[in-house]
This record gives C-alpha cells, structure tokens and sequence, in this order.
C-alpha cells in the first residue's frame, strides 16, 4: 500500500510538471520563439514594403492626379512614355522596379521563412554576414539603378520633345551626350551591386540549408 501510494504520488507531480510546462508556452513565448527564427523574413517583408511605397510615389508622379485640375507642375511622364526613344528608359525602369524591386524582393522573403520558420535554421556567423550582404546591397542596387534609369529616360523623353509640346528639342545625339551617357556607368555599377547581393544571399542559402 506504501509503495502504490508512492508511486500515485510520483505520477501526480509528474502530470503537475506537465501541466506546468504546457502553461509556459503561451501565446508570448510562441511569438519569441517565431521572432528569433523568422528575423530576416520579417526584414525582407519591411523592404518588400518600402519599395512598393517608393515605386508607388513614382505611379502617382506618372498618372499626374492634379492634371484633372488644370495643374501642371513638371513635365508630362504620359508625353515621354509615348514618344519612345529616350523615354523607354523611363518605361522600362518603371517595369523593372515593380518586377524586381518589389516582387522579387517579397519572394526572398518567403525563402528566409522557409529556412528560419519552418526549418528552424536560424541565421548566424558567416551566414549572418551573407544575408545582410545581400539585403543592403540587392535593395540599394535594385532601388538605384532603376530610379536612375526611371529619372534619365524621363529627362531624356522631355529634352527630345519638341519645343512646340513644351520639351527642348535636342536631338538624340544631345540626349545621349547630355543626360543618358553619364548615366550608364552608374547604372552600372548600382546593377553589379544587386547581383553581388543576390550571389551572397544565394551562398548563404545553400550553406545554411546545409548546416544543422
């Protein structure tokens, strides 16, 4: 009878030691536990987020809202997206930022979730290093280069205009000589930045999804 009653009791503080324990994992140490292990999600989901609002300041710039009130301030962007030649560069940096930018940069967020919420494999060390390499440098890059291309079309569409549409007239040796060739190298460069960023982002990957 000793022995049975000891034994009620040994098992007793173990379902309380269980009971104690499940109680612990409340709500709060649910969501430490995600924020530990879904950092570098949550970092790229803010970046997915501020370049659709920079690329959304631009859209606003390009549709003209205060030209329904007779208000124009700059430039027409329709006119220069319409007129082609140097303009393109406009369009095209325009489809670029959206693609690149912010889609792609909300995808890599879905990769990071994969690794650190799912497979719980948080980053840290050397692969900490890579993935802040590819944060800074593909989100600079990607943002630079395409603002300056969005910015060198539109001010190419606009010298390229003809005077009597209110642009400048030159011709598209002056377009280039003026506002396009300087603009090349710097592209350039800010595009080599983001594939930097993308190869470090992508080595960090594949170590991390290697190690235990």
């Amino acid at each position: 009878m000793v022995s049975a009653a000891k034994q009620l009791a040994g098992s007793a503080r173990n379902l309380t030691a269980s009971v104690q324990l499940q109680n612990d994992i409340t709500p709060e140490t649910t969501r430490l536990s995600f924020t530990l292990q879904g950092k570098w999600a949550r970092r790229w989901i803010w970046a997915a987020v501020v370049q659709g609002a920079i690329i959304a300041a631009i859209t606003v710039l390009i549709v003209e809202p205060l030209s329904y009130f007779n208000i124009d301030s700059y430039f027409s962007p329709s006119k220069v997206i319409a007129g082609g030649g140097a303009g393109t560069w406009m369009f095209t940096g325009y489809i670029l930022y959206i693609v690149v930018g912010v889609v792609a940069v909300a995808v890599t967020a879905i990769f990071y979730f994969y690794l650190e919420g799912v497979m719980g494999k948080v980053y840290h060390g050397l692969t900490n290093y890579l993935a802040w390499g590819q944060y800074i440098f593909m989100n600079v890059g990607v943002a630079g280069a395409m603002i300056l291309m969005i910015w060198g079309g539109y001010m190419g569409g606009y010298a390229g205009t003809a005077v009597a549409s209110g642009g400048l007239g030159y011709t598209d040796a002056q377009i280039h000589v003026a506002y396009l060739s300087q603009l090349v190298d710097p592209i350039g460069a800010l595009v080599l930045l983001a594939g930097l960023g993308a190869i470090l982002g992508g080595l960090g990957f594949v170590i991390r999804s290697r190690t235990k």
